[in-house]
């Protein structure tokens, strides 16, 4: 049986209260063994170990079995805005499909294909904002783009 198990009741109560009464927040997970990362970095495990603790100790990270996740003061940390700008985009019909292919090679955070008066809205990193409307610039069939920038997220 490869189906997931029906969640009903208490448990569903628990995950609607902790969704309604939690903070939205933007972290970027990073799904790696730590004798893998060591081995990238070019240290051992234990001293991977002190720096994690030390970043997760100050709140910089969050880490569990098998993932790493870094956390908004995180991100500030490192100068970048956990408040992403918003790239509306209307493209031909004609060459929607092209055109896709390739914006999802921009160094964007999620694209959402929307109904109304344009067809996309990119979620792209503050810091990457310029880089990736160049891009767009160049890509064919693109005919309209609307840029906003959120200042604070309020919920």
């Amino acid at each position: 049986m490869t189906a997931e198990a029906v969640v009903t009741g208490r448990p569903v109560r628990l995950l609607r209260m902790l969704y309604e009464k939690g903070n939205p927040i933007t972290i970027y997970s990073f799904r790696i063994k730590q004798n893998e990362l060591a081995s990238q970095l070019g240290i051992s495990r234990q001293a991977l170990n002190v720096h994690l603790r030390k970043l997760r100790d100050q709140g910089y990270i969050r880490t569990g079995r098998g993932f790493i996740d870094v956390t908004e003061k995180g991100l500030n940390l490192l100068g970048i805005s956990a408040n992403p700008a918003f790239v509306f985009i209307k493209i031909s019909p004609l060459k929607r499909e092209k055109a896709y292919e390739e914006i999802f090679t921009f160094p964007i955070q999620r694209v959402y294909r929307v109904a109304g008066d344009m067809d996309a809205i990119l979620v792209i990193e503050r810091e990457k904002l310029d880089y990736a409307l160049k891009m767009l610039a160049g890509v064919e069939g693109v005919l309209d783009t609307r840029t906003y920038i959120a200042i604070q997220t309020l919920k």
